[in-house]
């Protein structure tokens, strides 16, 4: 069944939709979901649609794994909108911890108290709406529809393309921004797409399920296999639901783990190691205090006009402030 290498290029030049069923394959996906999909806190029944998006907030550039103690704290803390729109960024940003962007956490803010004025303190179910809440972007959108609200959006990571660039165009994703063949690839392998698009409309097994179910089981399937065993440089293939159609597999796995040739990106000794450095320091004062003099911070670092400069930096990025005599803190409102 898989794709003959013209037939890939003729696809992925021409934006084509893949001859292979995304509906037909749907049951063996539902199954591998139901055995061997991770218990991750935010996908257990009766998280709101305000959890799926703190999660999917925390989640970009980050492991999922690593995010769970974040996200169980942070909805301990702040279980709703409008408890999160009443944190002081202290607050925020203390929690936040070491996930690392932390402007991401005071943004989470901003989207919050949008929620509260503007929706009532309900997450909104539609794109636009969504879209037009603070620091939302695209993915972030598609995620909160398809995996709370079961629209039927297509939702693209890296795990997902790199999944269905692989399975069914045969070829390697490499990295980057994702792009518009990206999304229409996609958009076309959505199951209820699928079945309206198909001239031998055959009933899925699980065709009791609605379309935007049916679409977000794929959404999420397809972006834990990614996560876990369609993986850049060593994909367990006998483990994957796809194996028997993987164009890339039958294609020998070309170019497999090449990206985008850009610069390798290093942390030790780099600006944003240095703010961490700042950012850990105040998260870890003891309780009662809340101020590093500049005596004290002028210590974390060993490069002082770095130093300076970054200090500098979090201060125009609203993530600390500083007072006439050099001493820094978080924020106080």
């Amino acid at each position: 069944m898989a794709l003959s290498q013209a037939r890939c290029q003729q696809v992925h030049n021409r934006g084509m939709r893949p001859t292979i069923s995304s509906s037909t394959l749907l049951p063996a996906i539902h199954d591998w979901w139901e055995a061997n999909a991770r218990a991750l806190p935010w996908r257990a029944e009766g998280t709101s649609a305000w959890g799926v998006l703190v999660s999917e907030v925390m989640s970009q550039q980050t492991p999922m794994t690593r995010v769970v103690p974040y996200w169980t704290q942070w909805m301990a803390a702040w279980p709703t909108p409008e408890a999160m729109k009443e944190a002081t960024s202290a607050e925020i940003l203390t929690a936040w911890g070491t996930l690392g962007y932390p402007s991401r956490a005071l943004r989470l803010r901003d989207c919050a108290a949008a929620i509260v004025e503007r929706f009532g303190g309900e997450v909104p179910s539609s794109m636009d709406d969504l879209l037009s809440l603070p620091g939302v972007g695209e993915y972030t959108a598609s995620a909160v529809a398809s995996f709370y609200y079961h629209r039927s959006v297509a939702v693209v990571d890296t795990n997902i393309r790199r999944v269905q660039t692989r399975a069914f165009l045969g070829e390697e994703s490499l990295g980057g921004a994702t792009t518009k063949k990206d999304r229409e690839l996609a958009n076309s392998l959505l199951p209820s797409r699928d079945l309206e698009s198909s001239q031998n409309q055959q009933p899925s097994p699980l065709s009791r399920l609605s379309g935007g179910d049916q679409d977000a089981l794929w959404n999420e399937a397809l972006m834990e296999i990614g996560a876990t065993i369609c993986t850049a440089k060593n994909p367990q293939c006998e483990q994957c639901p796809f194996v028997k159609i993987c164009a890339f597999k039958k294609a020998g796995y070309p170019h497999m783990g090449e990206k985008r040739t850009r610069p390798a990106q290093k942390f030790q000794g780099t600006d944003r190691q240095v703010r961490g450095l700042v950012l850990k320091a105040l998260r870890n004062l003891p309780n009662g205090v809340s101020t590093l003099s500049e005596q004290q911070w002028h210590k974390l670092w060993d490069k002082p006009q770095q130093l300076d400069k970054c200090v500098a930096a979090l201060v125009a990025d609203k993530l600390i402030e500083q007072e006439a005599d050099g001493s820094i803190h978080f924020p106080r409102h």
